[in-house]
């Protein structure tokens, strides 16, 4: 009896407290619901943008036992423990590409008939290389060098003259120790008359250049060399290359209204905070229809890059695992950004971006733009009128983010075309100011990851993968690389100075440092003279013909490419 009328009273407790179990199990589901990341494909090519919520990487991170298991990026300063502005062993060096005594006076050596005049291809930075080359090999054949004629025929389609980019008076005189230069071919016998047009190999080293151009000049007395690009060899003798550094870093000067404009922007974006990050993004159509990787976007996006790769015929049909593999594929805004915040940057930083036209537009620097909100570019920075010179020429356009990219405080690039090897080179010559460059084979997996660990580890393994990768003394093999990249011939360490340094008792290491302060590794870019992310020259043109009568209204590769 005792039992049947408890019975009774068991089952009227147990309705209530079942109740309220279920109430509190049904709360902490909302409550996890709301708070947790979305669910997320482990496909790797659907984890960019379109398909990974903004929110799960700007959510600030909650408890300390959340933030251990899930990714999120926190809106604090997060904890650095290096100088995010400069390199703490830039003062122990210094650019020096003055020639040694054994180089003898232009004056000296210059034969009276021998003429050379180059016609560069490409975009601005592609040009510049191939009037920093023509200059060198001038003085390799003891020639007068013709002021260099641009290049108005390419995808750029560009009309810009030599003056009306680069500071020609200043450009002579700089030079004329070093090679003659005229700013046309003098009249013969008092007539006009046209210099015999060749094409020498690419990569063609000192004898190269002599045993086939020699003969041509003694003959012909003047040669213009058809698109001159990427026709000289990465290694030359030592006075050489100095020669190269004399002219890139110092005889290639913008004109007057360039510089102006440029220093404006720079100015404004100096007004807006104490530094500023530049950021070369090539996330253009073109830069990843060529690149053949792909982002997420769905049979769209397929579409759009495959209408894109139809241009040229002779490309392989793309492998996107295999690119992003080899570290091929430009980062997304997004991953940039993301990389960006692991070094230690945080959201009140400024930020400048050099771009053409983004694929995806808006919705793709959407991303970026939560992570850093102080975004500018030159078309934020500067009213139409002012750009109004500038905005049909596209090398003027490419020659104002030059130089707010070279004036930056931290340059990064997202690809390593000819922009991004020349602001690094400059940068190492002028002092290694911070120049961050992707490790795009090893960060690809972390992307990929990202998810499934805590920022904290996400940092940890930013840090370990970048090393090599910030644009600090000797990160890079001497001879390694372009020369315009790695102009090791022309950097000179204070031996003195860093002597001194050394012999200070260095301070003990910490656990949470000895990630960053161990030795630095190399980076080991492709060396220019064996190997190149151009595409084969087979593909594009004959190396030596001797008229270059041929054109083609197909944009070539590597004038997108290289930009």
């Amino acid at each position: 009896m005792r039992f049947l009328r408890r019975r009774p009273i068991y089952s009227y407790r147990l309705i209530p407290t079942t109740s309220a179990a279920s109430a509190v199990i049904l709360f902490l589901f909302l409550f996890l619901y709301f708070l947790a990341p979305s669910p997320v494909d482990d496909d790797h090519s659907h984890r960019y943008t379109e398909n990974m919520p903004l929110r799960q990487s700007v959510q600030h991170a909650g408890n300390e036992s959340e933030s251990q298991r899930v990714f999120r990026v926190p809106n604090g300063k997060g904890m650095h423990h290096r100088d995010l502005w400069a390199s703490k062993n830039a003062k122990f060096y210094h650019g020096c590409s003055n020639a040694s005594s054994k180089f003898a006076k232009a004056g000296a050596v210059t034969h009276p008939n021998r003429f050379l005049a180059i016609a560069t291809s490409g975009g601005l930075n592609q040009q510049r290389t191939g009037i920093v080359d023509a200059v060198v090999a001038a003085r390799i054949l003891n020639a007068t060098l013709i002021i260099p004629k641009l290049d108005e025929k390419s995808f750029w389609k560009d009309v810009s003259n030599f003056s009306e980019i680069f500071n020609v008076d200043w450009f002579v005189s700089y030079l004329k120790k070093d090679v003659k230069i005229l700013k046309q071919l003098p009249p013969r016998r008092g007539q006009i008359w046209n210099p015999y047009r060749m094409r020498v190999p690419r990569k063609c080293n000192e004898n190269c250049y002599i045993n086939r151009l020699i003969p041509v000049l003694t003959k012909k007395h003047a040669i213009q060399l058809t698109k001159f690009d990427y026709r000289l060899a990465n290694r030359l003798d030592v006075d050489l290359q100095k020669l190269r550094c004399r002219v890139n870093y110092h005889a290639l000067k913008f004109t007057d209204p360039i510089l102006e404009m440029g220093m404006k922007l720079v100015e404004r974006m100096k007004l807006k905070g104490k530094h500023y990050i530049a950021l070369h993004l090539r996330f253009e159509p073109d830069m990843l229809a060529f690149s053949g990787c792909y982002y997420g976007g769905g049979d769209k996006e397929r579409r759009d890059l495959a209408k894109i790769r139809r241009r040229w015929k002779t490309l392989h049909n793309p492998n996107p695992d295999r690119e992003r593999r080899q570290g091929r594929c430009p980062l997304t805004p997004e991953e940039i950004g993301l990389l960006l915040r692991a070094l230690g940057y945080d959201r009140d930083t400024h930020i400048y971006v050099a771009s053409g036209e983004v694929y995806g537009g808006e919705a793709t620097l959407a991303p970026l733009k939560a992570l850093f909100p102080h975004f500018y570019s030159k078309d934020i920075l500067a009213t139409p009128e002012e750009l109004e010179h500038f905005s049909s020429f596209s090398s003027r356009m490419a020659a104002l983010d030059f130089i707010v990219c070279d004036e930056s405080d931290v340059f990064v690039s997202n690809n390593n075309g000819n922009m991004a090897k020349i602001l690094a080179g400059r940068r190492r010559y002028f002092g290694h100011e911070p120049t961050i460059r992707p490790n795009a084979k090893k960060l690809y997996k972390l992307f990929l990851n990202r998810n499934e660990m805590s920022w904290e580890a996400f940092v940890s393994r930013v840090l370990t993968f970048q090393r090599g990768f910030m644009g600090e003394p000797k990160e890079v093999r001497p001879g390694r690389g372009a020369f315009h990249e790695n102009p090791s011939t022309c950097i000179c360490e204070n031996t003195e100075a860093k002597t001194k340094m050394n012999s200070v008792p260095a301070l003990p290491v910490t656990d949470e440092t000895s990630q960053t302060t161990d030795e630095t590794e190399w980076s080991e870019p492709e060396d220019e003279d064996e190997t190149t992310m151009l595409p084969p020259e087979g593909m594009l043109n004959a190396t030596n013909m001797e008229d270059d009568g041929m054109s083609t209204e197909e944009p070539e590769l590597d004038d997108i490419l290289s930009e």
